[in-house]
């Protein structure tokens, strides 16, 4: 952020590899240049190989060690692909951002199933391809790892009108406190972000379509505005680091106190008439086959 000192030294993941999934734009990416700036080597992975490119170009040119290599986290054996690629052209990953995901509004009975199910392979299986991968590696060599999730404030209470992220990022905190406990002993931390609103490019659009949504939801954030994408790389910076050495099975939440106040989901949309909703919500769906829209960050 502009007009604030540096937190951290400059070296401070030199030696490390990161792997970020779904790091080819908003947060994704945020991320991915933020762990380069800071001496790691980072690997950035989507389904889309332009938005990779992109990235691995923007952040080439500040001086960070970046690739991007494409691949669909719901699928196994590329994931296993990916990791092969990216470790045969940096080394050994040693760091892994669960950040790849998909949501939508929807009125939860109109929800297509398909829809149900791919939110929740992006999300949870995906997260669990990429995180089972890594810590295999991590176990076999003994060097032991971090792991971190990009989670939601709405995780441990849900909410309406996108119950597929609800129950998909449920799962992944479930996961990661599991594993964090039985991985424990090998030296492999997990812990995850639960960010609230964060204005970034396409995903904002789609869960925030008009001004008035965005700025209800900001006036219910007791620090009075959204954070950052540079706030949610510096949070994600420390958990990786050495200095979050004992920290592990914990969700943080980056939101300015708004679920503690009783707001960290899309509740506020109960008070729209239902017809009104259902025509929003399908005015947002594109009109292409295929997967519902996501933030995947790529």
């Amino acid at each position: 952020m502009s007009g604030r000192a540096e937190p951290y030294r400059a070296d401070l993941l030199a030696g490390r590899h990161v792997l970020v999934t779904g790091g080819g734009t908003g947060l994704g990416a945020a991320m991915a240049g933020r762990f380069a700036g800071l001496g790691a080597a980072v690997t950035v992975c989507g389904r889309r190989r332009a938005p990779l490119e992109e990235t691995v170009e923007r952040v080439r040119a500040d001086g960070g060690r970046i690739e991007g290599v494409p691949c669909d986290i719901q699928r196994r054996p590329r994931v296993d692909a990916m990791l092969d690629e990216a470790e045969s052209r940096q080394g050994p990953v040693t760091d892994l951002v669960n950040n790849a995901a998909g949501n939508f509004l929807s009125l939860s009975d109109e929800l297509d199933p398909r829809g149900f199910e791919a939110v929740l392979s992006i999300n949870l299986v995906g997260s669990f391809h990429c995180t089972q991968a890594c810590g295999r590696r991590w176990i076999e060599r003994g060097t032991g790892g971090a792991v971190l999730a990009i989670a939601t404030t709405y995780t441990d209470t849900g909410s309406p009108f996108v119950m597929p992220s609800a129950a998909s990022k449920a799962g992944i905190v479930a996961m990661l406190r599991s594993l964090a406990v039985e991985w424990g002993p090998h030296g492999i931390r997990l812990n995850a972000i639960s960010p609230g609103p964060i204005p970034t490019k396409g995903a904002w659009d789609r869960l925030m379509p008009d001004g008035d949504l965005e700025e209800a939801f900001r006036a219910k954030v007791p620090l009075g505005r959204f954070a950052t994408r540079e706030e949610l790389g510096d949070l994600a910076v420390f958990l990786l680091s050495d200095a979050a050495a004992s920290v592990t099975g914990q969700v943080v939440e980056l939101d300015g106190g708004a679920r503690l106040a009783g707001f960290g989901s899309f509740r506020t949309l109960m008070d729209v008439p239902r017809e009104e909703l259902s025509r929003s919500f399908e005015s947002l769906r594109p009109r292409r086959r295929g997967p519902p829209p996501t933030d995947e960050r790529s």
